[in-house]
């Protein structure tokens, strides 16, 4: 029993794997079984059947992308201690993973943000709620970073995530669809040019 719960498991890991992939170059939305089966030489059954149903398989694989990227690109700053010293690992982290993604067709979080942000329905929740995750860890180092006395005190937080999150899928965008290798270097530039910025003593951006 415990033989065949470790095969299972394998399987569904395997399938998982092959599906990210190819989710990236066609979306959740053109995720298919079939496709799935014959990259996987399975049948149709035995890829829908670790899951259940192939919204269970979209829902399997969006987790896995997402917890891919906190892993690649949260973690860092976790060992970096709070504040500024996160704020900057999560800043190379963060274009790192940018330069080099795991994926065919770039940040995957970024793809499927524009793909199920007008689709109600529990892919587009999952995905809602690791969004929203990711920017309170976000602004929970900027207000660290205050508290520490390294960012100005009047500097609104969630500024400086928008502003972080926008240079990232720019340099996304620039990456995969215009394939400009200087683009994770500058967006690195820009991400620090906007903490340092907010440094304390500095004159704060003009609202």
């Amino acid at each position: 029993m415990r033989k065949s719960a470790e095969e299972a498991r394998r399987t569904r890991d395997r399938i998982v794997d092959v599906a990210v992939t190819e989710a990236s170059s066609v979306g959740l939305s053109g995720l298919t079984i079939g496709s799935l089966a014959e990259t996987l030489d399975m049948s149709k059954a035995g890829v829908v059947g670790p899951f259940g149903s192939r919204a269970d398989l979209q829902l399997a694989v969006l987790t896995r992308a997402t917890d891919m990227f906190m892993e690649a690109v949260v973690e860092p700053g976790r060992t970096a201690g709070p504040g500024l010293p996160c704020l900057h690992a999560v800043i190379d982290a963060w274009c790192d993973y940018l330069a080099h993604s795991p994926f065919p067709n770039g940040c995957f979080v970024t793809a499927a943000s524009c793909e199920l942000d007008g689709q109600p329905g529990e892919l587009r929740a999952h995905l809602h709620d690791v969004v929203a995750r990711w920017r309170h860890f976000l602004g929970e180092q900027i207000r660290a970073a205050q508290t520490a006395g390294d960012l100005a005190a009047d500097l609104d937080a969630d500024d400086l995530v928008s502003t972080l999150t926008g240079v990232a899928m720019a340099a996304n965008q620039e990456i995969q669809l215009l394939g400009d290798e200087t683009a994770a270097p500058r967006a690195r530039r820009l991400m620090r040019a906007a903490v340092a910025s907010y440094r304390s003593g500095s004159t704060s951006p003009a609202g």
